[in-house]
């Protein structure tokens, strides 16, 4: 007689009461969780995406001359951007609820980096034992990057500044 249980391992129970267990040797499938944003335009989204948070194009389609489908990478992560055809542009507003989080080394790093290229992240702060930076692109769609820290929870980055005199 044999059955799961809850950590995935096979308990096959012997007629001697003895319990061997074997682990579930099944091949790993799954690599990438990849984010996929249709976009109203895609050149507006182009730039923030490459000029503001610095992607690069790796992969991109372009059926009439210009691009249509991309595939973004920075630092080991992507994102893919269509852009809507004229006749499918949605009449809903897109991205409500959801928001795509890159975990990071170094996010306040990246808050630095992005007000520099001319964007406008939310000020960070501490949720969850991570520093949140937090952007909206160009059709709404909420963008944080997130990192580890022992600063208290709620602790905005101007609090932060103050208290830790850090520049």
């Amino acid at each position: 007689m044999s059955s799961l249980n809850f950590t995935g391992l096979l308990h096959v129970i012997n007629p001697l009461n003895i319990t061997f267990t074997r682990v579930n040797m099944r091949k790993s499938n799954l690599r990438q969780t990849v984010p996929f944003f249709m976009v109203t335009s895609m050149d507006e989204s182009l730039d923030f995406y490459i000029r503001g948070l610095g992607f690069e194009i790796k992969i991109d389609w372009r059926p009439e001359g210009r691009i249509e489908w991309c595939w973004l990478e920075r630092d080991g992560i992507a994102l893919m951007l269509q852009e809507y055809r004229k006749d499918f542009l949605p009449k809903e507003k897109r991205g409500v609820g959801v928001s795509i989080c890159f975990m990071c080394n170094d996010s306040l790093a990246l808050y630095k980096e992005f007000l520099q290229s001319g964007l406008s992240p939310r000020e960070p702060f501490v949720g969850n034992k991570l520093w949140v930076v937090e952007l909206i692109d160009p059709d709404g769609y909420n963008i944080c990057f997130e990192s580890p820290t022992e600063v208290a929870e709620e602790t905005s980055y101007a609090e932060w500044i103050r208290e830790s005199k850090i520049e």
